[in-house]
């Protein structure tokens, strides 16, 4: 079989030591987390322990590969451009300034926006490794988006995000008032948003108003069913559980990354 190589590399939060042939062919993993080495040909199997050898500790498990779930059956087959999945924060609005990138000689709040959702993206991410999924920037019919959809362990939660930083933010349903800007019905919209993917989804979305970086935060009376919640405080979201299974979860993903999901929206 010739001298094989182990390459690590992360998938779905996890890690994975890929051992592959010298015409850089895959014939077999190490998932750390279970122990398994999954063989995708038996006869080599001896050279496939040997290479691994130096990088494993303790007990291993070996064999082929599990057979794929429904989630994931329905993800292999599903086009590269129906596939939301490898959209990026923000990315309606970096598709937006590219077309035009608008004035030079005074700020653009489509870039600070942009900037608070990336900002959201990368903390949304992060919990990838505790059982979350994270769409970004999901289109809906006639223009609108939900800016990040996430799926895990505590259900399913649409996020608006909204560039706080350094501003006092007061709320007040159904208006969201940000500085000195004027009150605009934020909250409303946000449930309506929340309402259209739950239809897509046919599963209950919780509404959560995701403020980035504010100076301070006033609500006198929390909104009906939405959630005001600082960035710095999403962990207290991630710890939430007991509403999905794992299965639930990849199932609904796998749902929710098809763009025809959301034409019904």
């Amino acid at each position: 079989m010739g001298e094989l190589r182990v390459v690590p590399a992360w998938r779905h939060g996890r890690e994975r030591l890929y051992v592959r042939a010298r015409d850089g062919r895959n014939i077999a993993w190490y998932d750390r987390d279970t122990g398994r080495v999954n063989l995708l040909a038996d006869d080599s199997r001896t050279a496939v322990l040997a290479a691994l050898h130096p990088f494993v500790a303790g007990p291993l498990t070996v064999g082929p590969p599990p057979v794929p779930t429904p989630a994931e059956l329905a993800r292999l087959s599903l086009h590269p451009d129906d596939d939301l999945a490898p959209n990026r924060p923000g990315e309606a609005l970096l598709v937006a300034l590219d077309r035009d990138p608008g004035p030079r000689l005074r700020a653009d709040p489509r870039r600070r926006a942009l900037a608070a959702e990336r900002a959201a993206g990368q903390a949304l991410d992060a919990l990838e490794g505790a059982g979350w999924r994270t769409l970004h920037s999901v289109p809906l019919p006639g223009g609108d988006r939900v800016h990040h959809l996430l799926i895990g362990p505590g259900g399913l939660y649409a996020l608006h995000t909204v560039a706080a930083r350094g501003h006092r933010v007061h709320v007040r349903d159904p208006d969201l008032r940000v500085g000195r800007a004027a009150p605009r019905p934020t909250i409303r919209y946000l449930r309506t948003l929340t309402d259209r993917a739950t239809h897509a989804l046919t599963a209950e979305v919780h509404p959560v108003l995701l403020l980035v970086d504010p100076a301070t935060v006033t609500v006198p009376t929390p909104p009906r069913r939405v959630r005001v919640l600082p960035l710095s405080d999403l962990p207290t979201l991630a710890r939430t559980g007991g509403a999905l299974k794992p299965g639930d979860v990849e199932a609904l993903h796998a749902m929710a990354r098809d763009r025809g999901t959301w034409g019904r929206a």
